[in-house]
């Protein structure tokens, strides 16, 4: 069964975590790198476990695994091998696991909450170019190329025992349709499918929103279709054009609100944890029911977000 829905059944709607890679950036890790949160899986693994547990402690019903970033290709270009490689990505899961496992040994964590799920992170190709891509799409490969690139993850990620595959960050209709193709190979998985988007219609490369849910609907293996990575602005035009065409659960991440300028590596903009905990009302009123942060959101972010379902369910 479908893992986001089996929790949907027993609460109206499912909290996920908020940014991991600039969290990190906040605790002192510097992600200048074309690594970025792979870096630090590589070199401060315990930081990451930090981050999961204080999501969890904030309110998350889901990790997301450290693995955005983390290709066969990428860490090559470092000096690992391929299995050097597998077991890395393989070790997202773990760090994961282990901050799961942590969080749910206090009892108290367990009341009016549903065992907590572990996403494995697949990001785009655009990802491993580390040049903006992931927000533009505009990469050019065969569909078997960039079946052959997702396929080491994927396949990693599986064979540690992840819940559910998080394919995030899509900028494409490409992509997605070779990662559909891809997850065909694993009969018995599933996952979600977020992408990039320049405004309230289309994602990052121009496919309109609504063509795209329309096409992911058919698939059994798909089990919730949205956005992340993306401006808060545009969340609300788009949860309305996924509607229109799916019946699949509805999930939302987006950014914090500021903007990312990838020439300079740097952020602009302002945002607040109570604004974003306001809109969060707004997205699940529309038809969300899987919301959470990307870059720049925080445990304050989650914890918002978490407040609010307490404060409607106590009415």
């Amino acid at each position: 069964m479908n893992p986001i829905e089996k929790i949907l059944q027993k609460q109206n709607m499912m909290v996920l975590d908020g940014a991991l890679a600039t969290e990190l950036e906040n605790r002192g890790c510097d992600l200048n790198d074309s690594l970025w949160s792979a870096k630090v899986l590589m070199e401060q693994p315990e930081l990451i476990q930090k981050v999961h547990l204080d999501y969890f402690n904030a309110g998350a019903d889901v990790a997301i695994t450290a693995s955005y970033q983390a290709t066969v290709e990428g860490f090559a270009q470092r000096g690992l091998s391929k299995n050097q490689a597998i077991e890395l990505i393989k070790k997202s899961v773990q760090i994961a696991k282990n901050a799961r496992d942590e969080f749910w040994s206090d009892e108290k964590n367990q009341v009016n909450r549903n065992y907590p799920l572990i996403a494995g992170s697949v990001g785009p190709y655009g990802a491993f170019l580390a040049d903006g891509s992931e927000y533009r799409g505009d990469y050019q490969l065969t569909e078997k190329e960039m079946i052959d690139f997702h396929r080491p993850r994927i396949e990693a990620l599986i064979e540690s025992g992840v819940d559910l595959l998080a394919c995030e960050t899509i900028p494409n209709f490409v992509e997605a349709q070779a990662l559909i193709k891809l997850l065909s190979e694993f009969p018995s998985a599933s996952a979600w499918f977020t992408f990039t988007a320049k405004d309230g219609e289309h994602i990052s490369h121009g496919e309109k929103i609504a063509d795209v849910a329309k096409w992911l609907d058919s698939f059994e293996q798909v089990s919730a279709i949205g956005i992340n990575c993306s401006s808060p602005l545009h969340i609300p035009s788009l949860i309305q054009e996924i509607k229109k065409n799916t019946n699949k659960p509805i999930i939302v991440y987006p950014n914090s609100g500021e903007f990312y300028i990838s020439v300079t590596n740097s952020w602009h903009g302002e945002t607040s944890s109570e604004s974003f905990g306001l809109q969060s009302q707004n997205w699940y009123e529309l038809g969300a029911k899987v919301i959470g942060g990307c870059c720049r959101t925080t445990p304050e972010h989650i914890k918002e977000i978490k407040n609010w379902i307490i404060n409607v369910r106590a009415r």
